[in-house]
């Protein structure tokens, strides 16, 4: 965000951090102290209607409704899942449509937020990449998300305590933005998250691991890994020809070494393609080279794709070789079943349903 905001054109408020919200409030000829009062009603009390905040007079209503835009995404669909998962697909202008999802976990209710329209990595096995990527979405989007999370919970103290950059899209290619996001997150005067209660999944975009670990932010990170050798991985991700495993990994050590927070692989699990006992034993040989957790993830089938969801046993098997082997992994519940929760599959349902019927 520049240094000088101009007033005189309309600001997507959810892209702002609080000293960018006074900034322009101030320019605006209103004392700084309203700027703080204007956040406390949409973060707080969950109210974007101007007309609707009732310690303003109508000069200052008429003044905010100029500078700022406020939540302007629809909610095409919301669905509730029998173990309290909730996903909510958002639509702005077409095509900018965004899926994001609230998994409860106690304490915690964890947002898991897209940061494109699509994927542009093109995993086999994920449906966020069936298509491509139609764009990035704004700061202001990604922030938006929280907010609709947290007003269909009823609350903020109801609602998200943490966040992961794990839905549609691949963060670090939507850098400038994902950023801008987390520090309005991140901001005392906006959402006021601990920078450690947020995470930012990639598939490894080495350079912008290494600008990561210089954000002075101790946000986590994770990797999403899925196979422990390059050429499986070639095989499940084609994206990953562009960077090669070994800088990933490299990028993963500056990291640590920088911030002192320990990396995540991701590693979703596929019936006799990445399950095997070897791949187990390779992923450990692997996990000794840097300081990881491992998350291992049952695979949630997608319609039209050949992957399918392991055996218990298997993952079972997988989970113990690792711990054998001194890592530390853990088997992540499933979530959401029951409403296409795994990433792409509602919105990919929605942009079916918009097609016209073949004649």
């Amino acid at each position: 965000m520049s240094a000088s905001l101009p007033v005189s054109q309309s600001h997507a408020f959810f892209g702002l951090t609080s000293s960018e919200v006074d900034r322009l409030i101030v320019e605006a000829g209103l004392p700084a102290w309203r700027g703080r009062q204007l956040r406390s009603w949409v973060y707080d009390k969950l109210v974007t209607d101007p007309d609707q905040m009732t310690t303003f007079s109508r000069e200052y209503k008429a003044i905010i409704h100029e500078i700022f835009q406020f939540a302007p995404a629809g909610i095409s669909r919301r669905q509730q899942s029998s173990d309290g998962t909730m996903k909510l697909l958002l639509e702005w202008s077409a095509p900018q449509v965004a899926e994001t999802v609230m998994i409860p976990d106690p304490p915690r209710r964890t947002a898991c937020v897209s940061s494109q329209v699509g994927c542009p990595v093109g995993c086999k096995f994920c449906a966020s990449g069936m298509g491509g990527t139609k764009g990035n979405l704004s700061a202001a989007q990604i922030v938006e998300q929280i907010f609709q999370l947290n007003r269909a919970m009823g609350s903020r103290e109801a609602g998200i305590t943490n966040v992961v950059f794990m839905g549609m899209g691949e963060p670090l290619a939507n850098y400038a933005n994902v950023m801008q996001a987390v520090r309005v997150l991140h901001d005392p005067g906006c959402m006021n998250m601990g920078a450690r209660r947020i995470t930012i999944s990639t598939v490894g975009v080495p350079s912008r691991m290494i600008d990561l670990a210089d954000e002075d932010l101790p946000i986590n990170l994770a990797i999403s890994l899925h196979a422990p050798n390059e050429q499986l991985r070639r095989q499940l991700i084609p994206w990953a020809e562009h960077f090669a495993l070994d800088e990933i990994l490299d990028a993963a050590r500056i990291y640590f070494e920088k911030t002192g927070r320990e990396i995540t692989l991701e590693y979703i699990l596929l019936s006799q393609v990445n399950d095997r006992p070897q791949h187990a034993k390779e992923l450990a040989k692997l996990c000794k080279t840097l300081r990881a957790n491992v998350n291992l993830i049952r695979y949630n089938e997608v319609a039209g794709l050949e992957f399918r969801r392991p055996r218990t046993d298997d993952v079972l098997t997988f989970q113990r070789i690792l711990r054998e082997a001194g890592v530390n992994a853990h088997v992540r519940k499933s979530r959401g079943r029951d409403i296409d929760a795994a990433c792409g599959q509602l919105r990919r349902k929605h942009e079916n349903a918009q097609q016209p019927a073949n004649p």
